[in-house]
């Protein structure tokens, strides 16, 4: 580096243009005298005295007395490491304002393109941290461990959580064990080949990124119900229907709790068509005013527009991708219960849970 470039990044750091040019001068003479330095640098001569004390008290020379002040360059472990330091936070703010720019408020329904993976995760983070109802994860053991504290308090506040944990089609990523799944998860699987991370919250928040593998890197945040159903969607058929279990918190008998109004009507049409009775409490929200609704009665009726299995069989999941509902009497009544995205009945169910089976 040249000696003009060196006095610009001094200036850069901290230093005045007469202390980079008496610093840089001083590194060429090793030790000087005040009159010495005077001559190879353009420093003033009545103010070389002030410059060489102003650079001792920052640590980059040091001066001794013999019969006249000379000065010479101090060890330059100090000076270099605080270079270092302001490096240091020059690139962390360079990082931050990165960042800042590609992380923009959300308004509602809306969708962002980010361009780096990070930014993602970072983002379902602040989903996760906020979330109330259910949330359904796609992630590496390593973007599990970067959310795993956030999915702990979520499920301490009664958060639903779906995990499903993707590794490498060699096997050497470590799975999580039971203990931190459990801490973690309502319900966990795994799926042993590269996947997308896929962040999805209380039915309106969504976060995707392909697979670390790609080669283009890309994210996508969402915070729109539309948006976030197709990605719905796409978690269910792709990330967790198909992957084995790895844990479970669910109960086997009652009371058993739904979040997929789907899920429930696979498991309990049989039932019902066996001739049984399924009593039910129903939370969720109404659809002509969105306040939350909760009641109990049993299953009077399921609808959708696919084609029944029949025989005790479970519907497939196929055949119940359209308009899906229950019905629910009270005794006081009738009330129809939609899935995510409901319209047309009366609740958009946001948790389903069997009370009781009879029969």
């Amino acid at each position: 580096m040249e000696s003009d470039a060196l006095r610009d990044v001094l200036e850069e750091a901290g230093l005045s243009p007469y202390q980079a040019d008496a610093y840089v001068a001083l590194l060429d003479l090793g030790t000087a005298s005040a009159r010495e330095l005077v001559a190879a640098c353009d420093v003033p001569d009545p103010r070389i005295y002030d410059v060489v004390r102003s650079l001792e008290d920052r640590g980059y020379v040091e001066t001794y007395e013999r019969e006249n002040l000379r000065v010479r360059a101090h060890s330059p472990a100090d000076v270099l490491e605080d270079l270092t330091a302001r490096a240091d936070r020059f690139e962390a703010a360079a990082d931050e304002i990165e960042d800042r720019w590609e992380q923009p408020e959300l308004d509602r329904h809306s969708a962002s393109i980010v361009k780096r993976f990070q930014t993602v995760v970072d983002r379902a983070r602040l989903f996760i941290e906020d979330a109330e109802n259910q949330i359904q994860l796609s992630a590496s053991p390593e973007q599990f461990e970067q959310l795993e504290d956030a999915l702990v308090d979520a499920l301490d506040r009664g958060v639903y959580v779906q995990l499903c944990i993707y590794t490498d089609v060699d096997g050497e990523e470590e799975i999580p064990d039971q203990s931190r799944l459990a801490a973690a998860a309502t319900e966990a699987r795994h799926r042993p080949i590269p996947s997308p991370f896929v962040a999805l919250v209380d039915r309106q928040k969504a976060c995707f990124a392909p697979h670390e593998y790609t080669l283009n890197e890309y994210g996508v945040l969402v915070d729109d119900r539309l948006h976030e159903y197709v990605f719905h969607w796409y978690y269910v058929g792709c990330l967790w229907e198909i992957c084995d279990e790895l844990y479970s918190a669910r109960n086997e008998s009652p009371p058993i709790e739904y979040i997929d109004i789907r899920q429930f009507i696979r498991d309990v049409e049989p039932l019902l068509m066996d001739g049984q009775t399924i009593e039910v409490r129903v939370e969720g929200k109404a659809i002509d005013d969105g306040e939350p609704v909760e009641l109990e009665g049993v299953v009077a009726d399921t609808f959708y527009e696919g084609n029944s299995e029949g025989g005790g069989h479970r519907t497939p999941l196929a055949q119940l991708a359209g308009r899906a509902s229950i019905t629910v009497d009270t005794g006081e009544g009738l009330f129809t219960v939609g899935g995510e995205g409901a319209m047309l009945e009366d609740i958009e169910g946001m948790r389903v849970t069997v009370l009781r089976v009879d029969g």
